[in-house]
């Protein structure tokens, strides 16, 4: 068993996790109140972090851990839960880059985090050139056809 504990909240931006059109999303990330301003400082200086959060609004029901068709399309494939980022996993964590807008104090504006409103934030990460990916990124069709409205 592990524990965790938020360092943070997302307030504002959506109240329903939609598929699609994220892009324009805008919302801010509040520090939790034990964690000192401190820790957010020089976030400001990245253009983008990565914010790994926790899908508290998916019942333990609705999880998967086995192979499903993503989107429960039957034209993609049978794919593994690994093999797809639905908010259904054994986990139930989120991971998405973003672009920082804005730091203030203990809070951090944020455009285009697919995370809801009242989300629990597990970590904050500044996106660094060197621990992006090395080399080409492939992927399959079915991905690139179910990402086309998602920013």
């Amino acid at each position: 068993m592990i524990t965790l504990k938020p360092v943070g909240w997302v307030r504002g931006g959506r109240r329903d996790a939609v598929d699609d059109h994220w892009g324009g999303e805008r919302s801010v990330i509040e520090l939790a109140a034990e964690l000192p301003e401190s820790a957010l400082f020089g976030l400001d200086t990245f253009s983008h972090a990565e914010i790994i959060f926790f899908f508290d609004k998916v019942p333990e029901a609705e999880i998967e851990t086995g192979a499903r068709h993503p989107r429960g399309n039957p034209d993609w494939p049978l794919t593994g839960i690994f093999a797809q980022r639905g908010k259904n996993r054994p986990n139930r964590l989120g991971l998405c880059t973003c672009s920082i807008l804005g730091v203030s104090r203990r809070q951090i504006e944020v455009g285009g985090l697919d995370a809801i409103d009242g989300t629990p934030v597990l970590d904050i990460k500044p996106v660094m050139r060197e621990f992006l990916p090395r080399g080409a990124v492939r992927q399959p069709g079915w991905a690139s056809e179910l990402m086309k409205d998602y920013w």
